[in-house]
């Protein structure tokens, strides 16, 4: 049966079945054979050269990269005109999740496929793709992505570097410096982002032979050490007018939809950190002794891995959620027609409220999953030959790129007001009494939506178009529907996947939800208050009442039963 589509921001005022939500429970047997390949170049390619990888032996990387190729793993996401397989985006985010076991790797990958690659298959003409997509596909050419400068990262549209039109009108000018371009040391075209005559905002198609174009130092980074970061110098490039990507002056709208995507991919990407930080965590746990007995014993790091186990379940549930509502947007857009990509992006911005949660949801997770890990660890966390400790300091960059999480934070609620979302009646059903498994959890999700409404209809009568100035207030407010989204996926994923599972599995399934719940609750209140203080008046807060009154029970024995199953799996258990 088809799965009900939802629209962007739905979520906040609907009662979501859980047969029409995806979850990784769903995955086909395509999908696992696709986890399983790369898991296993992974393993055999990847993971012994990383130390070669991290002294920035950059052939290596590109080599690799070709070797990706060669399994089709840079066909995901690519049409099959262009010798491609536009697979759902189920699978891309699965590829994703996968890679980041490849540690400094899966960066690389996941740029050349994401925003080096996207924005050409988004914007290009048939012309451009014909000339470079299938090298980008079979990574006889690698690419990069140049938006941000030294005086400009989140904003983006301030950017300095210019594009003038030659007197003939064959080419542009481009001079500027590009800041902070992953894949630059080895990257074969870039896609630029310069101001045509210094006023219209506008992406080009660089190569890396054009005359002009210098690089600078690899930088010297806390983490990520095997990627490539590099300033791009553009000294008079001269840039044929072929090579405009998109329109000129509408370069913001290829900015914001790549960087829709690369959020997504990103939380993807934190989704196989956690996973892989849990397993060396509950692994570690299991070897190391403290007073003669093994240190999973212990309840301090029993609750640490459960509470990890909980975090990945329902940042897992949060991507794949996402990747389900994409997937059956883009599924009734008819591929044969000619504005096919115009139609497809507006599905993608439909959910850009969405994406921005799910980066600021997972790389958060990621950061508090990886830091617990490396505290199991004790000192030889802090040792270079322990892979928890590269992964703490790869994580790190993760809460800055893609946009910061201030900025996302601050874009969540901005999108969903203009939504009107605020607004919006409840929709049909709301009020029904749930049964089940999950009916205290769905009530008090029912009470977290309606104080989400109460606190955002209060801001927009008191602030209306001004609200965007109140930054503080918005970054509270972010946090609600952020904690909505989270508690909702994990929620519904498990009421979902307990249909058919065994009852030890179920039993499983309602202990994670519990520590999901005592987690998402503790931060929505937080944040509701806070907004409320802020505003200096808390009468919205009366819609709270479903969430002040919800009891956790047994949160204690969930903990105990989830940590000795990741205890005795050494492994991600769901």
């Amino acid at each position: 049966m088809a799965r009900k589509i939802y629209n962007g921001g739905e979520y906040l005022v609907q009662n979501i079945n859980c047969r029409d939500v995806f979850t990784p429970e769903d995955f086909t047997d395509e999908h696992k054979q696709i986890a399983e390949t790369i898991e296993q170049f992974v393993a055999g390619e990847i993971l012994p050269i990383n130390e070669a990888i991290e002294s920035k032996n950059f052939d290596l990387v590109v080599q690799k990269l070709k070797e990706c190729a060669e399994l089709g793993l840079m066909m995901i996401d690519t049409p099959e005109l262009y010798g491609g397989l536009e697979l759902d985006k189920a699978t891309s985010m699965l590829v994703m999740e996968k890679m980041a076991f490849a540690r400094n790797f899966g960066l690389s990958y996941m740029v050349h496929t994401g925003i080096g690659m996207l924005p050409l298959v988004f914007y290009g003409t048939a012309r451009q793709k014909d000339r470079y997509l299938r090298k980008l596909i079979h990574a006889e050419m690698i690419g990069a992505y140049c938006l941000t400068e030294p005086g400009s990262g989140s904003d983006a549209l301030g950017a300095k570097t210019t594009a003038m039109l030659s007197a003939d009108g064959s080419h542009y000018v481009l001079s500027g410096t590009k800041q902070f371009c992953s894949n630059a040391g080895f990257a074969d075209l870039f896609t630029v982002f310069a101001k045509v005559d210094k006023v219209h905002f506008t992406a080009f198609l660089v190569e890396r032979i054009f005359a002009g174009l210098e690089f600078g130092p690899e930088e010297k980074k806390m983490g990520m050490h095997g990627s490539s970061t590099r300033q791009v110098i553009l000294d008079n490039v001269r840039v044929p007018v072929e090579n405009v990507l998109g329109e000129v002056g509408k370069g913001h709208k290829i900015a914001f939809n790549v960087l829709n995507v690369g959020r997504f991919k990103l939380g993807a990407f934190c989704v196989g950190q956690e996973k892989y930080a849990l397993s060396e965590g509950a692994r570690y746990a299991n070897e190391r002794q403290q007073f003669n007995v093994l240190i999973s014993s212990f309840g301090a790091i029993r609750e640490k891995l459960a509470d990890v186990t909980a975090m990945t379940f329902a940042s897992e549930a949060v991507v794949y959620r996402l990747a389900g509502l994409l997937d059956d947007r883009l599924a009734t857009i008819d591929k044969g027609i000619e504005n096919y990509y115009t139609l497809y992006l507006k599905g993608i911005e439909e959910y850009a409220a969405e994406c921005a949660l799910t980066k600021v949801f997972c790389s958060e997770s990621a950061a508090k999953s990886i830091d617990e890990m490396l505290q199991v660890h004790g000192g030889y966390g802090y040792i270079a030959e322990y892979p928890i400790e590269q992964l703490y300091r790869d994580e790190r960059v993760q809460r800055i790129y893609e946009g910061t999480n201030e900025i996302n934070r601050i874009l969540i609620p901005s999108l969903l007001i203009r939504k009107e979302i605020g607004g919006k009646a409840l929709g049909p059903g709301f009020e029904i009494a749930e049964t089940g498994d999950f009916a205290a959890e769905k009530h008090l999700l029912q009470g977290m939506k309606r104080t989400y409404l109460a606190l955002t209809d209060h801001i927009v009568k008191v602030f209306g178009p001004g609200i965007t100035g109140e930054q503080e207030i918005l970054l509270a407010l972010a946090d609600t529907a952020i904690q909505i989204f989270g508690l909702e996926s994990a929620v519904l994923r498990a009421e979902k996947s307990s249909l058919a599972a065994t009852e030890k599995k179920q039993e499983l399934y309602r202990a994670v939800v519990t520590l999901c719940t005592f987690t998402a609750r503790q931060h929505f209140v937080n944040a509701a208050e806070k907004c409320a203080v802020f505003l200096g008046n808390d009468s919205p807060l009366a819609a709270m009442k479903a969430v002040t009154s919800y009891k956790t029970r047994g949160l204690l024995a969930a903990k105990q039963l989830i940590a000795k199953a990741t205890s005795q799996a050494e492994r991600y258990i769901f």
